[in-house]
Protein backbone atom coordinates (compact mmCIF):
# COMPACT_ATOMS: atom_id res chain seq x y z
CA UNK A 1 0.00 0.00 0.00
CA UNK A 2 0.91 3.53 -0.60
CA UNK A 3 1.27 6.07 1.93
CA UNK A 4 0.62 9.15 1.27
CA UNK A 5 1.46 12.87 2.97
CA UNK A 6 0.86 15.90 2.13
CA UNK A 7 2.98 18.89 3.55
CA UNK A 8 2.89 22.44 3.19
CA UNK A 9 5.81 24.25 4.12
CA UNK A 10 6.04 28.45 3.12
CA UNK A 11 9.62 29.12 2.82
CA UNK A 12 8.52 29.46 -1.08
CA UNK A 13 4.82 28.45 0.16
CA UNK A 14 6.40 24.76 -0.83
CA UNK A 15 3.89 22.12 -1.42
CA UNK A 16 5.41 18.89 -1.84
CA UNK A 17 3.80 15.39 -2.09
CA UNK A 18 6.13 12.37 -0.56
CA UNK A 19 4.88 9.10 -0.80
CA UNK A 20 6.15 6.25 1.02
CA UNK A 21 6.63 2.77 -0.85
CA UNK A 22 6.50 0.33 1.83
CA UNK A 23 6.78 0.54 5.55
CA UNK A 24 10.50 0.74 6.94
CA UNK A 25 12.28 -0.37 10.78
CA UNK A 26 13.07 3.44 11.43
CA UNK A 27 16.59 4.31 13.11
CA UNK A 28 17.43 8.25 13.40
CA UNK A 29 21.12 9.29 13.24
CA UNK A 30 21.67 8.62 17.01
CA UNK A 31 19.94 5.27 16.96
CA UNK A 32 16.86 6.84 18.83
CA UNK A 33 13.31 5.24 18.76
CA UNK A 34 10.56 7.46 17.13
CA UNK A 35 6.84 7.80 16.28
CA UNK A 36 4.74 8.17 13.57
CA UNK A 37 3.45 10.01 10.88
CA UNK A 38 4.89 13.08 10.37
CA UNK A 39 3.36 16.57 8.79
CA UNK A 40 4.52 20.58 8.63
CA UNK A 41 2.34 23.47 8.02
CA UNK A 42 3.26 27.32 8.84
CA UNK A 43 0.58 29.51 9.11
CA UNK A 44 -0.36 32.04 6.93
CA UNK A 45 -3.59 33.49 8.43
CA UNK A 46 -2.11 37.48 10.42
CA UNK A 47 -3.14 36.91 14.49
CA UNK A 48 -6.13 38.76 15.61
CA UNK A 49 -4.41 42.48 17.42
CA UNK A 50 -4.91 45.62 18.61
CA UNK A 51 -3.58 49.21 17.66
CA UNK A 52 -1.18 49.92 20.22
CA UNK A 53 1.39 53.15 20.58
CA UNK A 54 5.28 52.79 21.22
CA UNK A 55 8.33 54.73 22.81
CA UNK A 56 10.96 55.35 20.21
CA UNK A 57 13.48 52.66 20.88
CA UNK A 58 14.88 49.57 18.91
CA UNK A 59 14.93 46.00 20.45
CA UNK A 60 17.84 43.94 19.19
CA UNK A 61 18.24 40.30 21.46
CA UNK A 62 20.66 38.27 20.26
CA UNK A 63 22.00 35.38 21.89
CA UNK A 64 25.48 34.48 22.17
CA UNK A 65 26.75 31.54 19.91
CA UNK A 66 27.38 28.32 21.53
CA UNK A 67 28.27 25.07 20.55
CA UNK A 68 26.22 22.49 21.25
CA UNK A 69 26.23 18.21 20.54
CA UNK A 70 26.09 16.73 17.37
CA UNK A 71 22.48 16.20 15.78
CA UNK A 72 20.37 17.73 18.08
CA UNK A 73 17.21 15.87 18.57
CA UNK A 74 13.66 17.43 19.35
CA UNK A 75 11.47 14.48 20.86
CA UNK A 76 7.80 14.74 21.27
CA UNK A 77 4.49 13.46 21.83
CA UNK A 78 1.57 13.05 20.04
CA UNK A 79 -0.28 15.53 18.27
CA UNK A 80 -3.66 15.60 17.09
CA UNK A 81 -2.67 17.60 14.21
CA UNK A 82 -0.25 14.63 13.11
CA UNK A 83 -2.05 12.74 10.25
CA UNK A 84 -1.62 11.27 6.84
CA UNK A 85 -3.74 10.40 3.72
CA UNK A 86 -3.88 6.66 2.37
CA UNK A 87 -4.29 6.47 -1.71
CA UNK A 88 -5.11 3.15 -3.31
CA UNK A 89 -1.64 2.11 -5.73
CA UNK A 90 -2.39 2.68 -8.87
CA UNK A 91 -3.59 6.16 -8.61
CA UNK A 92 -0.71 7.83 -8.00
CA UNK A 93 0.42 10.53 -10.68
CA UNK A 94 3.32 12.38 -11.10
CA UNK A 95 1.96 15.10 -10.35
CA UNK A 96 1.39 13.80 -6.97
CA UNK A 97 4.63 13.07 -6.27
CA UNK A 98 6.20 16.64 -5.89
CA UNK A 99 3.43 19.74 -6.58
CA UNK A 100 5.79 22.69 -8.36
CA UNK A 101 6.62 25.01 -5.94
CA UNK A 102 3.94 27.26 -4.47
CA UNK A 103 1.00 24.44 -6.53
CA UNK A 104 -2.03 24.48 -3.91
CA UNK A 105 -0.38 25.94 -1.42
CA UNK A 106 -0.75 29.48 -2.85
CA UNK A 107 -3.41 28.61 -4.55
CA UNK A 108 -5.29 27.63 -1.36
CA UNK A 109 -4.17 31.19 0.13
CA UNK A 110 -5.52 32.93 -2.58
CA UNK A 111 -8.23 30.79 -3.19
CA UNK A 112 -9.70 31.54 0.40
CA UNK A 113 -9.88 35.14 0.16
CA UNK A 114 -8.17 37.51 2.58
CA UNK A 115 -8.29 37.68 6.39
CA UNK A 116 -9.15 40.47 8.32
CA UNK A 117 -7.00 40.62 11.71
CA UNK A 118 -9.71 42.68 13.77
CA UNK A 119 -8.45 44.91 17.16
CA UNK A 120 -8.27 43.59 20.15
CA UNK A 121 -8.09 46.78 22.72
CA UNK A 122 -7.95 45.05 26.29
CA UNK A 123 -4.03 44.60 25.54
CA UNK A 124 -1.91 47.21 27.31
CA UNK A 125 0.55 48.65 25.17
CA UNK A 126 4.53 47.85 25.52
CA UNK A 127 6.57 50.64 26.98
CA UNK A 128 9.99 48.49 26.43
CA UNK A 129 10.34 49.19 22.53
CA UNK A 130 9.33 51.27 19.27
CA UNK A 131 7.35 49.50 16.74
CA UNK A 132 6.93 50.45 13.05
CA UNK A 133 4.66 53.15 12.36
CA UNK A 134 4.09 54.50 9.00
CA UNK A 135 1.64 57.29 8.12
CA UNK A 136 -0.93 56.22 5.25
CA UNK A 137 0.76 58.74 3.09
CA UNK A 138 4.14 57.79 3.33
CA UNK A 139 3.30 54.98 1.39
CA UNK A 140 3.01 54.22 -2.45
CA UNK A 141 0.89 50.99 -3.50
CA UNK A 142 1.50 49.36 -7.35
CA UNK A 143 -1.47 51.47 -8.79
CA UNK A 144 1.26 54.68 -8.67
CA UNK A 145 3.75 52.64 -10.95
CA UNK A 146 4.09 52.81 -14.75
CA UNK A 147 4.34 49.79 -16.65
CA UNK A 148 6.72 49.27 -19.07
CA UNK A 149 4.90 46.60 -21.67
CA UNK A 150 8.32 44.99 -22.64
CA UNK A 151 10.01 43.25 -19.71
CA UNK A 152 12.94 42.33 -22.41
CA UNK A 153 13.74 46.25 -22.67
CA UNK A 154 14.56 46.35 -19.55
CA UNK A 155 16.08 42.86 -18.22
CA UNK A 156 17.46 39.92 -21.31
CA UNK A 157 16.81 36.25 -20.58
CA UNK A 158 20.67 35.06 -20.62
CA UNK A 159 19.42 31.29 -20.16
CA UNK A 160 16.53 28.93 -20.37
CA UNK A 161 16.98 25.21 -19.22
CA UNK A 162 14.16 22.40 -18.75
CA UNK A 163 14.17 20.45 -15.56
CA UNK A 164 11.61 17.42 -15.01
CA UNK A 165 8.01 18.33 -14.57
CA UNK A 166 7.24 18.95 -10.80
CA UNK A 167 10.78 20.06 -10.24
CA UNK A 168 11.56 23.13 -7.62
CA UNK A 169 14.35 25.15 -7.98
CA UNK A 170 16.57 27.77 -5.74
CA UNK A 171 19.07 30.15 -6.44
CA UNK A 172 21.34 32.23 -3.51
CA UNK A 173 24.17 32.21 -5.82
CA UNK A 174 25.26 34.45 -9.48
CA UNK A 175 26.42 31.27 -10.57
CA UNK A 176 24.23 28.06 -10.17
CA UNK A 177 20.74 26.97 -8.50
CA UNK A 178 20.30 23.30 -6.64
CA UNK A 179 17.17 21.78 -7.80
CA UNK A 180 14.66 19.55 -6.25
CA UNK A 181 13.90 16.93 -9.12
CA UNK A 182 10.93 14.36 -9.19
CA UNK A 183 12.45 10.82 -10.51
CA UNK A 184 10.56 8.30 -12.68
CA UNK A 185 9.88 6.02 -9.87
CA UNK A 186 8.30 6.50 -6.39
CA UNK A 187 11.68 4.77 -4.70
CA UNK A 188 13.52 7.41 -4.60
CA UNK A 189 10.28 10.22 -4.93
CA UNK A 190 13.38 13.12 -5.38
CA UNK A 191 16.84 13.80 -5.99
CA UNK A 192 19.26 16.75 -5.58
CA UNK A 193 20.55 18.69 -8.71
CA UNK A 194 23.03 21.67 -9.08
CA UNK A 195 21.94 23.97 -12.17
CA UNK A 196 24.84 26.21 -13.48
CA UNK A 197 23.07 29.32 -14.74
CA UNK A 198 25.67 30.29 -17.62
CA UNK A 199 25.39 26.88 -19.14
CA UNK A 200 22.59 25.09 -18.34
CA UNK A 201 24.81 21.84 -17.20
CA UNK A 202 22.61 19.57 -14.69
CA UNK A 203 24.27 17.79 -12.47
CA UNK A 204 22.72 15.28 -9.89
CA UNK A 205 24.56 15.38 -6.68
CA UNK A 206 22.49 13.37 -4.78
CA UNK A 207 20.69 10.13 -5.84
CA UNK A 208 18.68 9.44 -2.80
CA UNK A 209 18.60 10.33 0.94
CA UNK A 210 21.70 9.40 2.80
CA UNK A 211 18.52 7.68 5.28
CA UNK A 212 16.75 6.03 2.14
CA UNK A 213 17.08 2.92 3.16
CA UNK A 214 15.43 3.66 6.33
CA UNK A 215 12.09 5.24 4.85
CA UNK A 216 14.04 8.33 4.08
CA UNK A 217 12.94 10.91 1.12
CA UNK A 218 14.49 13.91 0.09
CA UNK A 219 11.98 17.04 1.55
CA UNK A 220 13.77 20.30 0.79
CA UNK A 221 17.56 21.45 -0.08
CA UNK A 222 19.56 24.82 -0.04
CA UNK A 223 22.48 25.61 -1.50
CA UNK A 224 25.21 27.80 -1.88
CA UNK A 225 28.41 27.84 -4.17
CA UNK A 226 29.91 26.35 -0.93
CA UNK A 227 27.80 23.68 0.32
CA UNK A 228 24.47 22.79 0.23
CA UNK A 229 21.81 22.16 3.17
CA UNK A 230 18.91 19.27 2.97
CA UNK A 231 15.67 17.78 5.09
CA UNK A 232 15.07 13.99 4.86
CA UNK A 233 11.65 13.10 6.12
CA UNK A 234 10.34 9.81 7.16
CA UNK A 235 6.74 10.09 7.01
CA UNK A 236 5.93 6.65 8.49
CA UNK A 237 8.12 7.06 11.79
CA UNK A 238 7.76 10.69 11.72
CA UNK A 239 10.91 12.24 11.73
CA UNK A 240 13.13 14.60 10.07
CA UNK A 241 17.25 14.76 9.63
CA UNK A 242 19.24 18.00 8.24
CA UNK A 243 22.17 16.84 6.24
CA UNK A 244 24.95 19.37 5.30
CA UNK A 245 27.57 18.68 2.45
CA UNK A 246 30.63 20.57 0.99
CA UNK A 247 30.11 21.61 -2.94
CA UNK A 248 33.30 20.87 -4.94
CA UNK A 249 33.75 21.23 -8.90
CA UNK A 250 31.42 24.41 -9.10
CA UNK A 251 28.56 24.37 -11.02
CA UNK A 252 29.51 22.85 -14.21
CA UNK A 253 31.36 19.69 -12.29
CA UNK A 254 29.71 19.63 -9.07
CA UNK A 255 29.81 16.65 -6.51
CA UNK A 256 29.03 16.35 -2.47
CA UNK A 257 31.57 15.95 -0.09
CA UNK A 258 32.04 15.59 3.74
CA UNK A 259 28.06 14.83 4.48
CA UNK A 260 27.11 15.18 7.94
CA UNK A 261 23.85 14.53 9.68
CA UNK A 262 23.41 17.39 12.01
CA UNK A 263 20.02 17.86 13.48
CA UNK A 264 17.67 15.18 13.83
CA UNK A 265 14.30 15.44 15.26
CA UNK A 266 10.15 14.06 15.10
CA UNK A 267 7.61 15.94 13.69
CA UNK A 268 4.54 15.49 16.01
CA UNK A 269 5.12 18.46 17.95
CA UNK A 270 7.58 20.39 15.61
CA UNK A 271 8.00 21.45 12.22
CA UNK A 272 10.45 20.27 9.59
CA UNK A 273 13.01 23.00 9.80
CA UNK A 274 13.45 25.86 7.10
CA UNK A 275 16.90 25.73 5.67
CA UNK A 276 19.36 28.71 4.23
CA UNK A 277 22.50 28.30 2.84
CA UNK A 278 24.87 31.25 2.76
CA UNK A 279 28.29 31.24 1.97
CA UNK A 280 30.28 28.72 4.18
CA UNK A 281 27.48 28.08 6.79
CA UNK A 282 24.32 26.23 6.78
CA UNK A 283 21.22 27.60 8.66
CA UNK A 284 18.36 25.73 9.94
CA UNK A 285 15.08 26.86 12.03
CA UNK A 286 13.83 24.60 14.55
CA UNK A 287 10.27 25.98 16.11
CA UNK A 288 7.60 24.21 17.89
CA UNK A 289 4.29 23.49 15.88
CA UNK A 290 1.46 25.94 16.82
CA UNK A 291 -0.90 23.99 18.50
CA UNK A 292 1.06 21.00 19.67
CA UNK A 293 2.50 19.73 23.12
CA UNK A 294 6.18 22.33 22.80
CA UNK A 295 4.33 24.88 21.81
CA UNK A 296 5.52 27.09 24.66
CA UNK A 297 9.15 25.75 23.63
CA UNK A 298 12.13 27.92 22.67
CA UNK A 299 12.26 28.29 18.29
CA UNK A 300 16.15 28.46 17.93
CA UNK A 301 18.25 29.59 14.62
CA UNK A 302 20.77 26.70 14.13
CA UNK A 303 23.51 26.86 11.84
CA UNK A 304 27.09 24.85 10.59
CA UNK A 305 29.29 25.24 8.70
CA UNK A 306 29.88 23.11 5.40
CA UNK A 307 32.10 19.91 5.97
CA UNK A 308 31.68 20.04 10.33
CA UNK A 309 29.30 18.09 12.34
CA UNK A 310 29.27 20.80 15.08
CA UNK A 311 26.56 23.23 15.15
CA UNK A 312 25.66 25.80 16.94
CA UNK A 313 22.76 27.91 18.40
CA UNK A 314 22.84 31.32 16.57
CA UNK A 315 19.63 32.79 17.95
CA UNK A 316 16.98 31.80 20.66
CA UNK A 317 13.36 33.30 20.47
CA UNK A 318 10.87 32.70 23.30
CA UNK A 319 8.45 31.75 21.17
CA UNK A 320 7.42 30.68 17.58
CA UNK A 321 9.16 32.36 14.95
CA UNK A 322 7.11 33.79 12.21
CA UNK A 323 8.80 33.76 8.90
CA UNK A 324 11.26 30.81 7.38
CA UNK A 325 15.09 31.85 7.11
CA UNK A 326 15.59 34.08 4.42
CA UNK A 327 18.98 33.42 2.68
CA UNK A 328 20.88 36.96 1.83
CA UNK A 329 23.92 36.91 0.17
CA UNK A 330 26.09 37.47 3.20
CA UNK A 331 23.39 37.61 5.95
CA UNK A 332 19.73 35.55 6.64
CA UNK A 333 16.86 37.27 8.21
CA UNK A 334 14.55 35.85 10.94
CA UNK A 335 11.38 36.90 12.66
CA UNK A 336 11.81 36.03 16.34
CA UNK A 337 9.60 37.27 19.14
CA UNK A 338 10.72 40.52 20.48
CA UNK A 339 11.14 40.47 24.66
CA UNK A 340 8.28 42.16 25.64
CA UNK A 341 4.64 41.61 26.89
CA UNK A 342 2.42 40.78 24.31
CA UNK A 343 3.02 39.43 20.77
CA UNK A 344 5.78 41.29 18.65
CA UNK A 345 7.66 39.81 16.19
CA UNK A 346 11.27 41.80 15.35
CA UNK A 347 12.62 41.33 11.52
CA UNK A 348 16.57 40.27 12.56
CA UNK A 349 19.00 40.52 10.14
CA UNK A 350 22.21 38.55 11.18
CA UNK A 351 25.90 38.38 9.91
CA UNK A 352 26.19 34.87 8.55
CA UNK A 353 29.86 34.67 9.54
CA UNK A 354 29.95 36.03 12.76
CA UNK A 355 26.12 35.44 13.87
CA UNK A 356 25.71 39.43 15.03
CA UNK A 357 22.67 40.92 14.62
CA UNK A 358 22.96 43.68 11.65
CA UNK A 359 20.04 45.14 11.86
CA UNK A 360 16.18 44.70 13.52
CA UNK A 361 12.79 46.45 13.15
CA UNK A 362 9.67 45.97 15.44
CA UNK A 363 6.48 45.36 13.71
CA UNK A 364 3.43 46.05 15.61
CA UNK A 365 1.65 44.34 18.13
CA UNK A 366 0.73 40.60 17.05
CA UNK A 367 1.20 41.98 13.27
CA UNK A 368 2.50 38.21 11.78
CA UNK A 369 4.83 38.37 8.48
CA UNK A 370 4.10 35.80 6.21
CA UNK A 371 7.63 36.77 4.91
CA UNK A 372 10.75 38.69 5.73
CA UNK A 373 14.09 39.54 3.88
CA UNK A 374 16.74 42.18 3.81
CA UNK A 375 18.03 43.90 0.50
CA UNK A 376 19.56 47.19 -0.49
CA UNK A 377 16.96 49.53 1.06
CA UNK A 378 16.71 47.72 4.64
CA UNK A 379 14.52 45.38 5.78
CA UNK A 380 11.18 43.64 3.51
CA UNK A 381 8.26 41.89 4.64
CA UNK A 382 4.84 40.86 3.67
CA UNK A 383 1.50 40.46 5.21
CA UNK A 384 -0.67 37.52 4.11
CA UNK A 385 -4.24 39.40 5.82
CA UNK A 386 -5.61 42.68 6.47
CA UNK A 387 -5.53 44.75 9.44
CA UNK A 388 -7.99 46.82 10.84
CA UNK A 389 -4.93 49.08 12.15
CA UNK A 390 -1.35 49.73 11.14
CA UNK A 391 -2.37 53.18 9.12
CA UNK A 392 0.20 52.39 5.89
CA UNK A 393 1.16 48.88 7.05
CA UNK A 394 -1.97 47.67 7.63
CA UNK A 395 -2.93 46.09 3.88
CA UNK A 396 -2.15 42.64 2.00
CA UNK A 397 1.12 42.73 0.01
CA UNK A 398 4.82 43.27 0.10
CA UNK A 399 6.51 46.34 1.85
CA UNK A 400 9.80 47.36 1.54
CA UNK A 401 11.60 50.96 2.14
CA UNK A 402 12.14 53.24 -1.46
CA UNK A 403 15.28 54.37 -0.11
CA UNK A 404 18.23 53.10 2.23
CA UNK A 405 17.45 53.15 5.78
CA UNK A 406 21.28 54.36 7.53
CA UNK A 407 19.88 55.11 11.05
CA UNK A 408 17.75 52.39 11.86
CA UNK A 409 14.69 54.59 11.69
CA UNK A 410 12.22 53.23 9.57
CA UNK A 411 9.07 54.77 10.48
CA UNK A 412 10.39 57.83 9.04
CA UNK A 413 10.43 56.42 5.42
CA UNK A 414 8.97 56.25 2.41
CA UNK A 415 7.97 52.81 1.63
CA UNK A 416 6.54 50.94 -1.18
CA UNK A 417 3.51 48.14 -1.11
CA UNK A 418 3.43 45.52 -4.07
CA UNK A 419 -0.05 44.88 -3.15
CA UNK A 420 -0.82 41.41 -3.96
CA UNK A 421 -1.26 38.37 -2.21
CA UNK A 422 2.54 37.14 -1.27
CA UNK A 423 3.56 34.05 -2.59
CA UNK A 424 7.18 34.22 -2.42
CA UNK A 425 9.93 36.27 -0.37
CA UNK A 426 11.44 39.02 -2.79
CA UNK A 427 14.81 39.75 -3.87
CA UNK A 428 16.91 42.31 -5.43
CA UNK A 429 18.52 42.84 -9.06
CA UNK A 430 20.27 45.77 -10.34
CA UNK A 431 18.32 48.53 -9.94
CA UNK A 432 14.75 46.30 -9.19
CA UNK A 433 12.92 44.89 -6.99
CA UNK A 434 11.73 41.54 -7.49
CA UNK A 435 8.66 40.48 -6.38
CA UNK A 436 6.07 37.61 -7.32
CA UNK A 437 2.57 38.65 -8.58
CA UNK A 438 -0.41 36.42 -9.01
CA UNK A 439 0.94 34.59 -11.95
CA UNK A 440 3.97 36.36 -13.17
CA UNK A 441 7.18 37.28 -11.67
CA UNK A 442 7.78 41.15 -11.26
CA UNK A 443 10.46 43.86 -11.32
CA UNK A 444 10.13 47.46 -9.64
CA UNK A 445 12.57 50.36 -9.99
CA UNK A 446 12.07 52.00 -6.68
CA UNK A 447 13.79 55.98 -8.23
CA UNK A 448 11.91 55.97 -11.53
CA UNK A 449 9.01 54.58 -10.39
CA UNK A 450 7.91 51.60 -13.34
CA UNK A 451 7.72 48.19 -12.95
CA UNK A 452 7.96 45.33 -15.65
CA UNK A 453 6.59 41.35 -15.37
CA UNK A 454 7.71 38.68 -17.19
CA UNK A 455 5.60 37.14 -19.62
CA UNK A 456 4.37 33.79 -18.41
CA UNK A 457 5.01 30.79 -20.44
CA UNK A 458 1.60 28.76 -22.16
CA UNK A 459 0.28 25.99 -20.25
CA UNK A 460 2.39 27.05 -16.91
CA UNK A 461 0.73 25.50 -13.78
CA UNK A 462 -1.89 28.21 -11.91
CA UNK A 463 0.88 29.72 -10.17
CA UNK A 464 2.13 30.90 -13.10
CA UNK A 465 5.84 32.09 -13.19
CA UNK A 466 7.91 31.61 -9.93
CA UNK A 467 11.08 33.77 -8.21
CA UNK A 468 13.97 31.23 -7.21
CA UNK A 469 16.34 33.88 -6.38
CA UNK A 470 16.71 34.79 -2.91
CA UNK A 471 19.19 37.71 -1.91
CA UNK A 472 21.18 40.43 -3.76
CA UNK A 473 22.67 38.95 -7.56
CA UNK A 474 23.91 40.42 -10.74
CA UNK A 475 20.69 38.05 -12.33
CA UNK A 476 17.21 36.60 -11.35
CA UNK A 477 16.02 32.74 -11.69
CA UNK A 478 12.25 31.98 -12.14
CA UNK A 479 11.02 28.34 -12.78
CA UNK A 480 7.51 27.20 -14.28
CA UNK A 481 5.90 23.95 -14.70
CA UNK A 482 4.65 23.60 -17.98
CA UNK A 483 1.93 21.40 -19.69
CA UNK A 484 1.10 22.39 -22.58
CA UNK A 485 0.06 20.93 -25.73
CA UNK A 486 0.04 23.80 -28.86
CA UNK A 487 -1.89 23.02 -31.77
CA UNK A 488 1.32 22.98 -33.84
CA UNK A 489 4.26 20.57 -32.22
CA UNK A 490 4.97 18.66 -29.69
CA UNK A 491 3.41 18.55 -26.40
CA UNK A 492 5.51 20.21 -23.36
CA UNK A 493 5.64 18.51 -20.11
CA UNK A 494 8.67 19.87 -18.32
CA UNK A 495 9.88 22.66 -15.47
CA UNK A 496 11.33 25.69 -17.47
CA UNK A 497 14.05 27.85 -15.92
CA UNK A 498 14.68 31.09 -17.10
CA UNK A 499 18.19 32.96 -16.47
CA UNK A 500 17.35 36.86 -16.55
CA UNK A 501 19.69 39.99 -16.36
CA UNK A 502 19.89 43.52 -16.31
CA UNK A 503 20.04 45.50 -19.43
CA UNK A 504 22.89 48.28 -19.07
Amino acid sequence: MFGVHVAIQSNSVLFAVIVSICVHTSKTCAGNDTITTMTTKRPTRAHHASTQSTHTRHTARHTTTQSTPRKRSAHVRSSAQTHATTKPSGGITRRHFIYGAVGVGALATVGAGAALALAKKEQAPADDITVLEVPVDNVTASDSLTLVEDATTLMTCTGSYTLPYGSLVWSNSDELAVCLTPTEQANPLTQVAILSLATGATTTVLEKAEGHGEGFDIFDVRASSSGVIWVEADIMDNMWRVYTATLEGGAETPSLTNINCVAEGDTIDWETPSLAAVGGWAFWQVMPTAEGNASTEDSLLMRAAFGQADSQVVYTSHGRMSTPIYAQTDAVVISPRAEASGVYYQLTCLDASSGDVRDTLVLPLNMKPLEAAYGETGFSFSFDAWYNYGDGISGIGTYVPTSPVLDGNYSDQLWFCFDRTPTAAPAWCGPYFMVKSTTAVCGVNLESGEYFAFEVESGSDTYGDYLATSGTHTNVVTFANVDDTPLEGDPIHCCTVRVWTPIA
